[in-house]
């Protein structure tokens, strides 16, 4: 029995999950097929790994495709480029290896010799071995790493960058990897101190989230299954309202419908938990976790004071920013999935979101602020609201009922 995934990668034979055979098509039209360089770089949990795998698998019957995680590089061999090129090198060699068709486990033969040398490695002689893979290679190479953000401090990686930057720029001339797909979150301030390794980077412009179309595709497999009996569209509409489409909520909010909704007193059969209550019982249990997502939120707020003020502003004063993807503050908070363009203007993401930010620094509040002190020490003396009508004005759409 498949059930809904929120921890890794989704598999649609064990998961249910949105069919991305659409998306990897365009991918492969878009960027693959033309030779481009790609980064995609979205908030976390949004569905960029899922989107990797499914993509290897769906290019290496036309292409050799290298699909490597930087995740599994230690700290301790970005320590030097040496390290790092014996560690990069035998990700290679083992993806080669797994190859399924062609001559790649073949060609995996030249990345084991070139480990074996007892020899310090550089990048440069890395490089030439791969541009000697390419060249003997029967299908053209794709190289695709993850998680490229997890090393994005260290110099190391800056050099392999570099040089794999100037190799793509001369493909021609000498052959090397013929598209290159970069994922991770990779923040604005670290764009502009890379500037050159990234400059040659296509923009990646397909929609990462989920349409209402295809969550409920995705619901009518469930039904298919189960027989809940539910209104399919209904379900689908109210659960993009809560999540506009973020991968990570959508899983979650239906796993909670799934798994912890119909064990709820008040709610009698499935039929009567993929409803509106439901699915607003369901945002609610998840507001009350301390999920990885929400976590992650936190540490980028602490971080960049400029975006939780812009936050607050929104929130609390109802305050209409112009949408510029030129202004820093702006550019974090959509590459970190908190924050949209709608209408010419800056918004909060997702409807979740604002409930999770504004029950945050609600919180933050009451711990630290003295007005919110202050207002606790006189509800009784029925007073308690004009205060709060002072400290916390706001007519965002958190005020017009967007809590369940």
């Amino acid at each position: 029995m498949r059930y809904f995934n929120t921890e890794g990668c989704c598999k649609p034979q064990i998961h249910y999950m949105v069919r991305l055979d659409n998306r990897l098509e365009q991918i492969k039209r878009l960027y693959v097929d033309r030779g481009k360089y790609v980064v995609l770089n979205r908030g976390r949990q949004y569905g960029k790994t899922t989107t990797l795998i499914a993509l290897a698998q769906f290019l290496k019957t036309e292409y050799l495709v290298l699909s490597l995680d930087f995740q599994c590089i230690g700290a301790e061999e970005f320590a030097e480029a040496s390290s790092f090129v014996r560690a990069f090198a035998a990700m290679a060699e083992s993806a080669l290896k797994k190859a399924e068709a062609g001559n790649g486990a073949h060609l995996a033969g030249f990345l084991e010799e070139f480990a074996l040398d007892s020899q310090k490695r550089t990048l440069r002689e890395l490089f030439a071995v791969f541009s000697r893979i390419c060249e003997q290679s029967d299908r053209r190479v794709v190289l695709i790493i993850d998680e490229v953000d997890s090393a994005s401090n260290n110099q190391v990686f800056v050099d392999f960058l570099s040089q794999l930057r100037v190799y793509y720029l001369n493909r021609e001339e000498r052959p090397v990897f013929y598209s290159v797909i970069l994922a991770g979150v990779i923040r604005p301030d670290t764009e502009r101190q890379y500037n050159s390794p990234w400059n040659v980077a296509a923009k990646f412009s397909l929609p990462m989230s989920f349409s209402p179309d295809q969550i409920r595709a995705m619901l009518a497999e469930y039904e298919t299954d189960l027989q809940t009996g539910m209104d399919i569209e209904v379900a689908a509409q109210y659960i993009y309202e809560y999540t506009a489409g973020y991968p990570y909520l959508v899983s979650v909010v239906c796993k909670y419908l799934d798994e912890e909704i119909p064990y709820e007193a008040e709610f009698e059969g499935m039929k009567c938990v993929w409803t509106k209550s439901g699915i607003a019982e369901a945002v609610k249990l998840l507001l009350k976790e301390n999920v990885p997502l929400f976590d992650s939120m936190v540490k980028q707020l602490d971080l960049y004071e400029n975006l939780r003020s812009m936050i607050q502003q929104i929130l609390y004063q109802g305050k209409m920013i112009p949408y510029s993807p030129a202004e820093k503050s702006i550019r974090l908070g959509v590459m970190f999935g908190f924050l949209k363009e709608e209408n010419g203007k800056v918004a909060i993401a997702n409807r979740i979101f604002e409930m999770f930010l504004l029950n945050l620094f609600l919180a933050e509040e009451s711990v630290c602020s003295r007005a919110y002190q202050y207002g606790e020490r006189i509800v009784s003396g029925g007073k308690r609201t004009q205060v709060f009508s002072t400290v916390f004005k706001t007519d965002y759409q958190w005020r017009r009922e967007l809590l369940p």
